[in-house]
């Protein structure tokens, strides 16, 4: 008998993210001297608040050891995490339902793996962020994909839910973001209750991405006077509503991607599941980053990251005053985050899908857009995502060059 072939697994056969290749062309194109504006990345350019920052210079001059912390991180963060859901949300959350996790990516990692069993089917929007799919797909789940478009503003309905299950068997979960990347569009309070009773009724754990939480705009659907930073799935009536998982991040709103931390609130019978797959996955979060993100709840930290929304907020007003002249089709409402996701129009009779249309862009003008195949494998390739996060500058000289690019 002859060895047995030696190849990846079937389960890591996932795409690549595609906005990856495209920095590391833009990378390539800036060491040959090329002026680029990258419009790619959904990460602020700020960076972390001063008060973070100022705390991790203190704690590397020190000289304190940095060691492991507790698998689900330190009691000190996880109880400032508790506070800020008071501050934002009015809710009492216990800190022993927050779990620290290495970036919002581990978090999902790590609750997808909690919940869900090799076959089960979970439902997801499409377009959507790309990394929900190829993680559950990786763990062996039925990723079901919601057609979301125009008329629903690109995000799921409970009729959606009905017509999927009844197709072909229950859903064991169901994953909502608000904001939503690519599209920036949010739930509002009823439509998110909907989602949450349909998955209470039908015995599926709804999972809440939140992580673009802070960053909203005024007239944004998600948002209410009762919580105007976004609607969270813990607040809402009934004791199904901490049955969700709710899912955010440091990355966004404060600005520190880089610094790889995220969280999850949990329900009762997930903590400790989660915990045992955080000591052996990860050992722990960052430590580091964990004694210095205490202060991303400072009100310093608080009003420095306001003042960068109110930055978001102007340049979306940029972004969406020059739409006409563009010329494209469709456009999501923006109500949250900092993308703005459309089809590009009649553009398409001219460059025949969105990857062309970018590759095109990138090499002649040095403007990075990301295609929408990364984010919609059916239609994304009418559709192109632009990141505002990138500031007022950059945005305006991008424009200036996509006018030009299609006017040539």
């Amino acid at each position: 008998m002859s060895p047995r072939r030696l190849a990846p697994s079937s389960r890591s056969q996932v795409p690549p993210f595609a906005v990856m290749d495209i920095l590391a062309r833009v990378d390539a194109l800036r060491a040959q001297g090329r002026d680029v504006v990258s419009l790619c990345a959904g990460e602020p350019s700020g960076g972390a608040p001063a008060a973070v920052s100022a705390r991790a210079a203190e704690i590397h001059a020190s000289g304190r050891a940095l060691t492991y912390t507790p698998a689900l991180g330190t009691a000190e963060l996880r109880t400032a995490i508790a506070g800020h859901y008071r501050r934002w949300y009015g809710l009492d959350v216990d800190p022993g339902h927050v779990a620290v996790t290495t970036g919002s990516s581990g978090a999902f990692v790590l609750s997808f793996l909690a919940s869900f069993e090799a076959g089960d089917r979970v439902a997801l929007a499409r377009p959507g962020y790309p990394a929900y799919r190829n993680i559950l797909t990786a763990l062996g789940c039925e990723v079901v994909e919601l057609d979301a478009g125009p008329d629903t503003r690109y995000q799921p309905t409970p009729a959606m839910l009905d017509a999927a299950a009844s197709e072909r068997g229950p859903l064991a979960g169901v994953v909502l973001a608000s904001p939503a990347n690519p599209t920036g569009t949010m739930v509002s309070r009823d439509e998110l209750t909907a989602i949450a009773d349909w998955c209470a009724a039908n015995g599926a754990r709804l999972v809440s991405d939140e992580i673009y939480h802070g960053i909203t705009y005024p007239g944004a659907a998600g948002a209410d006077e009762r919580s105007p930073r976004g609607v969270c799935a813990w607040e809402l009536a009934g004791e199904s509503a901490r049955e969700a998982i709710v899912i955010s991040s440091f990355s966004k709103y404060w600005g520190m991607t880089g610094w790889r931390l995220g969280w999850a609130l949990l329900p009762d019978e997930l903590v400790g599941a989660v915990d045992a797959l955080a000591g052996n996955v990860a050992l722990c979060p960052p430590a580091p980053s964990q004694l210095a993100a205490v202060e991303a709840f400072s009100p310093e930290s608080y009003a420095q990251a306001d003042a960068w929304v109110a930055g978001y907020a102007r340049t979306r007003q940029t972004l969406l005053d020059f739409l006409p002249s563009l010329g494209w089709g469709p456009a999501a409402p923006a109500d949250g985050a900092f993308y703005l996701y459309a089809e590009l129009g009649d553009q398409l009779a001219r460059f025949g899908d969105s990857r062309e249309y970018a590759r095109q862009l990138l090499e002649s003008e040095g403007v990075a857009l990301v295609p929408g195949t990364d984010f919609d494998a059916v239609h994304g390739g009418r559709a192109v995502r632009l990141s505002f996060a990138a500031g007022q500058a950059a945005v305006e000289e991008a424009i200036a060059r996509i006018l030009r690019f299609q006017g040539a």
